[in-house]
């Protein structure tokens, strides 16, 4: 799904038949200026799909954003100036503020992870774990705030996980399977102790994942590895723990709380005159 099919369906779920609060209130033909700010400071997202929602409901709005995504800003920076119909910008408020307040925090949490991870030389990963119809934006918070995108969706890349392993019978049986079907397909198996390890690595995959091994397993999984493969790290990540597993001088670090848990940044909307 496209940004512009993602605004039409929140319009037609917060509009409806229509605003009947600001259609009564706000005489038709009354134009303003007015500013989206951010109230506290953060990586900015999301101003192209936030601009859009007024767009796609008024193309005579007139929307100039100040800044650009993936940029550092103070709380009382004004992001995005608006001009036109009093009654669009009423209407268009809350969507338009939703998706950049969402976008702005994924990314903002993002550089939180990337920061405490570049001195290892670690490449922060998203998940799947995102909101349905909004993993595209999402994932592009993610890369605004400088993570990587690790799967856009099952179509696109192989992993194999634990409950493949089971129906298949073992990771080398799941490998060549696939290895069968998509053959010079890169494929990432999850391993969530060391004898799966020591079979990934038989299997001659490209990358393994540590799946929520103790500590003292995935040091010794990085040892047993070698570098035959790039390795992944998953489970029990946060801001506390983020750079406890980079010092194991893996290759990625994969964060679900990137889009599943981060918090919205406080930005608001004002109407000047």
């Amino acid at each position: 799904m496209n940004t512009r099919n993602i605004i039409r369906s929140a319009l037609v779920e917060d509009v409806g038949s229509g605003d009947v609060t600001t259609d009564t209130i706000v005489p038709e033909g009354l134009n303003v200026k007015a500013v989206i700010a951010a109230d506290e400071g953060g990586i900015v997202s999301g101003l192209a799909a936030a601009k859009e929602v007024f767009t796609v409901f008024d193309p005579g709005l007139e929307v100039k954003a100040m800044v650009s995504d993936g940029e550092k800003v103070k709380k009382g920076t004004v992001l995005l100036k608006l001009k036109g119909s009093a009654r669009t910008i009423l209407t268009c408020e809350r969507i338009a503020l939703n998706l950049l307040q969402r976008l702005s925090g994924i990314s903002t949490l993002t550089a939180k992870y990337v920061k405490l991870a570049k001195p290892y030389g670690a490449t922060i990963l998203d998940t799947r774990k995102t909101t349905p119809g909004l993993r595209a934006l999402e994932k592009y918070a993610v890369k605004a705030g400088g993570g990587e995108n690790h799967r856009m969706g099952l179509f696109d890349g192989t992993l194999i996980k634990d409950n493949h392993i089971k129906i298949a019978g073992s990771i080398l049986k799941a490998v060549s399977l696939v290895k069968a079907k998509y053959p010079g397909e890169l494929i990432e198996v999850e391993a969530q102790n060391l004898k799966e390890v020591q079979e990934a690595l038989k299997a001659e995959i490209e990358v393994i994942m540590l799946d929520n091994l103790s500590y003292g397993d995935m040091k010794k999984a990085v040892k047993l590895i070698n570098k035959q493969c790039r390795i992944e790290v998953s489970g029990g990540v946060n801001l506390k723990t983020i750079e406890k597993f980079a010092k194991l001088n893996v290759d990625y670090i994969s964060v679900g709380a990137l889009t599943h848990s981060a918090k919205s940044l406080n930005i608001s909307l004002d109407i000047l005159g």
